[in-house]
């Protein structure tokens, strides 16, 4: 019918907007492992009304991010190095199939070229980011990079997947990260990875093994070094 589909619309709007804000404060540390909240403290933060706070929340929920308690209401979820271990293993397994694709499909790749310079561009800011220690601008551009390079291949879900997967395994180990430099165990230059465009570089080149030892690489860093300041 004419008309009903504007309220619906800016109730979706809205609840995606408590959602991505929701996602940044744990990403931020603002809301950390644990924490609980509920409803009614959310709508009141954010000066809305209950409904759409709750389907951000059960949205956050669907996605790992929280835990939902019928009594209590929700609190971030708390990962473990297990969970960790996995979502990069998911990662690579992901990222191995796409570079393949795009590696060995001249017709896609031609398509793509100026597509790949584009998300290179984006993968300078990330390194810069990295190397200077910047946390919260680097995860924006990492993420911001992933979702522009696996968007190349075509596949809404799959693209989709990894952001969810790369946004988990971020909220995993910013834990870690923001405890070690916050709590004097030094600032984070040099110790973040920063290989984006050498990345990209390999899929210009149609080298699907270097971008593949890349992503290896990048993960055993990832997971070496969350280890190393989980156990210290």
């Amino acid at each position: 019918m004419p008309g009903t589909d504007g309220p619906a619309v800016i109730r979706s709007t809205l609840r995606q907007q408590i959602a991505d804000a929701l996602r940044d404060e744990v990403l931020a540390g603002r809301l950390e492992p644990g924490q609980e909240f509920t409803v009614k403290e959310i709508a009141e933060q954010y000066g809305v009304s209950a409904t759409p706070v709750r389907e951000a929340l059960v949205n956050l929920t669907a996605q790992g991010l929280l835990d939902a308690d019928q009594h209590r209401g929700f609190r971030v979820h708390e990962h473990t190095l297990a969970d960790y271990r996995g979502m990069l293993e998911a990662r690579g397994l992901i990222a191995d199939g796409m570079f393949r694709d795009l590696a060995q499909n001249p017709a896609l790749h031609d398509d793509k070229a100026d597509a790949l310079l584009s998300v290179r561009r984006r993968g300078e800011e990330a390194a810069r980011a990295a190397c200077a220690g910047d946390l919260n601008v680097l995860i924006g551009y990492d993420l911001r990079f992933w979702r522009e390079l696996s968007a190349l291949f075509g596949n809404p879900y799959l693209s989709d997947f990894l952001h969810r997967l790369r946004v988990k395994s971020w909220v995993c180990a910013v834990t870690h990260l923001r405890r070690w430099s916050e709590g004097g165990g030094g600032d984070l230059r040099g110790a973040l990875w920063s290989r984006h465009t050498e990345l990209v570089d390999a899929l210009v080149c149609r080298d699907p093994a270097g971008a593949h030892a890349i992503v290896v690489e990048y993960n055993a860093h990832s997971l070496s070094l969350i280890e190393r300041l989980a156990a210290a």
